[in-house]
């Protein structure tokens, strides 16, 4: 069989540094329970600030990988 099925998911990466370091951290966990990631794509990027003024990178993304047999 030649045709292939893929499955997306949405998650929530964060960091204290960057967007890049949020979809990398997202990225990176998701690969320690699903197996054959893909491809991403960036859905949203947001940011929040504490009261003492520490920002949080936030980034939305889904990730698509193979679904196997």
């Amino acid at each position: 069989m030649s045709e292939k099925v893929y499955k997306k998911i949405s998650v929530v990466g964060v960091s204290r540094e960057s967007y890049e370091k949020a979809i990398q951290g997202a990225i990176k966990e998701t690969a320690t329970t699903i197996h054959g990631l893909s491809w991403f794509e960036v859905k949203e990027l947001r940011g929040a600030v504490a009261a003492d003024g520490t920002v949080e990178y936030q980034a939305t993304i889904e990730i698509g990988f193979r679904v196997e047999r």
